[in-house]
């Protein structure tokens, strides 16, 4: 089972994808900032995939990303970046952050995000 850490500071969301993810068959953990998603990822850093938003409260997405580089070495977790935030600037940055994927919110539904997750993730551990 595939340990997924969900990071989104909407509740609706967080919960909606959640409850997607752990009925495909993931071990979903959440976090509503980016400051409990370090806390998680120092106290248990085996997660698989981090799916987190662009815009949070008190971290940016990409700093987010850049924070796990540092402090999960060992656990090279593949990183994808779940938002609303669709401009070629946000997804080369985060791209050049570390991330392995970009799904854009808006326009893609629940299982399609589930499928594409599923998808970075087998391909990033070839």
């Amino acid at each position: 089972m595939k340990k997924l850490l969900l990071v989104d500071d909407d509740a609706f969301l967080r919960d909606m994808y959640a409850i997607k993810f752990g009925g495909s068959g993931y071990d979903v953990h959440i976090a509503e900032t980016a400051h409990q998603a370090i806390a998680q990822i120092s106290e248990t850093p085996d997660f698989d995939v981090i799916l987190l938003d662009m815009i949070m409260p008190g971290m940016t997405g990409i700093e987010l990303i850049e924070e796990i580089n540092k402090l999960a070495v060992d656990m090279n977790p593949c990183c994808i970046v779940l938002s609303n935030q669709g401009q070629e600037s946000d997804i080369a940055a985060a791209k050049a952050a570390g991330a392995a994927g970009y799904i854009i919110k808006a326009e893609a539904i629940p299982s399609d995000v589930v499928a594409q997750v599923t998808e970075l993730l087998n391909n990033s551990k070839i």
